[in-house]
């Protein structure tokens, strides 16, 4: 593996200072991984198999990625950092689906698992944007569980609750699933939703629910949710919409390398068509209190 420390994403101990030595390898790469990489510093586009093989890189290869990476990192910007003061708001953890990742919904399935349900009120919503515009946020991120009890004007009055307490505020919510199910729940396009949302004040939404952009994965992880085609058919509508959004991955459970390409091979090619990804999260599984982790 390239990682060879014992730190878990959702553990307690501090995270593990960077093994120097996975990044600094005196021996040259492998011809076929030098060749990608050249490719890739040259922009030319590169096929899903060579994604695959730059992940699967160890060694040699592997220091020869990092490297290449963080030279292209220092070209295009430098050691500036860029940084929002955020506030996350989830409204709800009530939620129908069932994620065997998710230790956060809760269901009839997950009542049993960490923190009571919840489903916080308009006033509350104001108040804590209020608390945190005061305290120096610009934006605020809001996200929630799938309420049996939510439609498409649930997540339209969310909107217009924070923008009549804070009008400035930015708002980046509402992951494609909502989206889906807002428009879904008023029986109207992506588009009209969008738009409608949009009027409301909503400003970029978060590129949520990706998952793992492969059927084979969300077919166990995640078989009630949006599908891969779907998921990209809503962010194709918000970039067309004029909305920017972010895109992520989660990592770390039953995908593997040739999955992670395929995920970047489909945000590649919409982004190349729309060009309204201002980022890539890559988010790393939290098994703790997950149900498929509790399935052993």
């Amino acid at each position: 593996f390239a990682k060879r420390d014992n730190w878990l994403p959702g553990a307690s101990q501090d995270i593990p200072a960077l093994e120097i030595g996975l990044s600094e390898n005196r021996r040259p790469a492998s011809p076929a991984v030098k060749s990608i990489i050249d490719k890739a510093r040259a922009c030319e586009t590169l096929s899903e198999k060579e994604i695959e093989t730059l992940f699967e890189a160890r060694g040699p290869d592997f220091s020869a990625v990092v490297n290449a990476a963080d030279e292209i990192r220092q070209e295009s910007v430098g050691d500036a950092v860029s940084y929002v003061v955020n506030r996350n708001i989830n409204y709800t953890n009530v939620c129908y689906f069932r994620c065997q990742f998710c230790a956060f919904s809760k269901g009839k399935m997950s009542e049993n698992l960490r923190g009571k349900p919840y489903d916080i009120s308009a006033e509350e919503i104001a108040r804590r944007c209020i608390e945190a515009w005061e305290r120096g946020a610009t934006e605020v991120c809001m996200q929630g569980g799938i309420h049996p009890d939510y439609t498409g004007q649930t997540y339209i009055d969310i909107v217009r609750t924070v923008k009549q307490a804070v009008p400035d505020m930015h708002v980046h919510a509402f992951s494609p699933l909502e989206v889906w199910q807002g428009a879904e729940t008023l029986g109207i396009s992506l588009t009209e939703f969008l738009q409608k949302l949009k009027a409301a004040g909503l400003n970029t939404l978060p590129g949520t629910a990706a998952e793992v952009l492969h059927d084979e994965v969300r077919q166990k992880i995640c078989a009630d949710k949006l599908n891969t085609e779907q998921w990209l058919e809503v962010m194709a509508a918000a970039h067309e919409v004029g909305f920017n959004t972010t895109a992520t991955i989660m990592f770390g459970h039953v995908d593997r390398p040739r999955h992670w390409a395929a995920h970047l091979h489909a945000i590649r090619d919409l982004q190349e068509q729309s060009h309204g990804f201002t980022e890539f999260v890559p988010l790393p599984y939290v098994a703790s209190e997950a149900p498929m982790y509790l399935k052993g």
